[in-house]
């Protein structure tokens, strides 16, 4: 039976289902590049909405993932006190060289390699959140506790 999701978000759908978990990613008519996009097109608060960021440790050019709630801004120095290292941006390509996937649809999990994740603090506030699902459209939604657990994510303070 053919998939009716792009084949980004089917491997999102894969490594997802590989949790046993009811966890079922969409795709929306409306973008959801953005966390305002992805907000108005789901209907829930920016703040619901799970961003994931790509950085890269300065010394070791490892990739660091941050999610971080919609309207927060991740202060850099902060999360240096955690990765333990200085944090540069990622460029697209290292992006999606990383992750396989491009900015824009970033999922929380279906990494080519296992990356160091970060997970804002303020997530925790919700019952549900909702993160980017491999396509600038494609979503699924989740508790800040199943975000945890299928990241391996540390909590913290990025703002």
């Amino acid at each position: 039976m053919p998939s009716s999701i792009k084949k980004s978000a089917e491997k999102v759908q894969a490594a997802l289902d590989k949790f046993g978990l009811e966890l079922k990613v969409i795709e929306l008519p409306d973008s959801t590049r953005t966390a305002q996009e992805a907000a108005k097109a789901i209907g829930c608060t920016v703040g619901q909405i799970a961003k994931s960021l790509i950085f890269k440790g300065k010394t070791s050019q490892n990739p660091i993932l941050i999610i971080a709630s919609g309207p927060n801004r991740v202060n850099e120095n902060a999360i240096k006190e955690y990765a333990g290292e200085e944090l540069v941006k990622a460029d697209a390509r290292f992006v999606l060289e990383q992750t396989g996937f491009a900015i824009g649809g970033i999922p929380p999990v279906g990494h080519k390699t296992p990356i160091i994740t970060f997970i804002d603090e303020d997530l925790m506030l919700y019952d549900e959140i909702w993160a980017a699902a491999g396509t600038p459209n494609a979503v699924f939604k989740l508790t800040p506790e199943i975000l945890v657990d299928i990241t391996k994510g540390r909590v913290i303070k990025v703002k």
